[in-house]
């Protein structure tokens, strides 16, 4: 049996019981949209999803079949980055932050309360009031995180230890600008932040099993991860997170955002990887605990 919780910040599937330390992410993924965030931007429908991980809840969306739990978000990337810290506010884009130390991700635009999609786009004409940003964090940030650290915790305590994988997309073009001459590039990238979110063997397990079903994969470039992987990845305590980048090209068509004719077939693959991950992590006796119902 499966439980499902759903409230206005994320969707949590998880299964009875638990068959390994794993935890699965996806925080770009939400396409909740309303009304009132939409009045407010200068985009059209197809720009203002272009930084969206589309579908990457649904091709891990068997993983609670397999004994995962998966939390996925509702609210928009565009909207609120749940991959930032809640402090990482823009200037730029928010009224009455006063401009702190230099952090990149907010001097390009992608703070907590985002300023600009893909390509650099601006979201909005002017700023949005503090109260708004803050109505945002408190509404949608502060949910997300609280129950992903209940996820962690309860992982840890039936197994020793938690695996947070940490699920997101790329830009194809992305890829192909960092791809070195005449050799093919990855369709895969995974950052455990060069050993410091993640044990070496945990991310090897994670590779090995993205390589037999045949895809491409590296470590750490251009995508090292971001800050679930930094603030939760505590590997000396038995908290390891990966993040992992998945090719849009595999499974959508980027410019229509949607799913192409090989999402099915590709969502397959993604299954297969899930339950050899589902093994890999697996420990004896580890279907003897059911998980309590919401």
């Amino acid at each position: 049996m499966i439980h499902r919780t759903e409230t206005d910040a994320y969707v949590l599937n998880r299964p009875q019981t638990a068959r390994a330390p794993l935890v699965f992410s996806s925080p770009h993924s939400g396409r909740a949209y309303e009304q009132a965030f939409l009045d407010r931007v200068m985009l059209d429908s197809s720009q203002i999803r272009s930084s969206e991980d589309a579908f990457v809840d649904e091709l891990i969306g068997m993983a609670p079949a397999a004994g995962i739990p998966v939390l996925a978000a509702r609210v928009p990337r565009a909207c609120l980055d749940l991959n930032r810290g809640c402090d990482e506010l823009d200037p730029a884009v928010i009224e009455g932050i006063a401009r702190a130390a230099h952090n990149p991700r907010v001097s390009s635009g992608l703070g907590v309360i985002p300023r600009v999609v893909a390509q650099g786009r601006n979201i909005y004409r002017g700023k949005i009031p503090l109260a708004e940003a803050e109505a945002r964090i408190t509404r949608h940030w502060h949910p997300w995180h609280d129950r992903l650290k209940d996820l962690l915790r309860a992982a840890h305590l039936e197994f020793g230890e938690a695996v947070l994988l940490d699920w997101h997309s790329m830009p194809h073009e992305a890829i192909e600008v960092h791809s070195r001459a005449g050799i093919a590039h990855p369709e895969v990238v995974l950052g455990d932040r060069f050993g410091a979110s993640a044990a070496r063997d945990v991310t090897d397990r994670v590779e090995a099993a993205f390589r037999r079903a045949g895809l491409r994969v590296v470590r750490n470039a251009p995508f090292a991860g971001a800050y679930i992987a930094q603030t939760y990845g505590r590997p000396s305590q038995g908290q390891h997170v990966v993040q992992i980048e998945i090719d849009r090209a595999l499974y959508m068509d980027e410019t229509a955002i949607r799913r192409s004719a090989d999402f099915t077939a590709f969502r397959q693959v993604i299954g297969s990887i899930v339950s050899e991950l589902a093994d890999a992590f697996g420990r004896p006796g580890a279907n003897s605990l059911p998980l309590a119902a919401e």
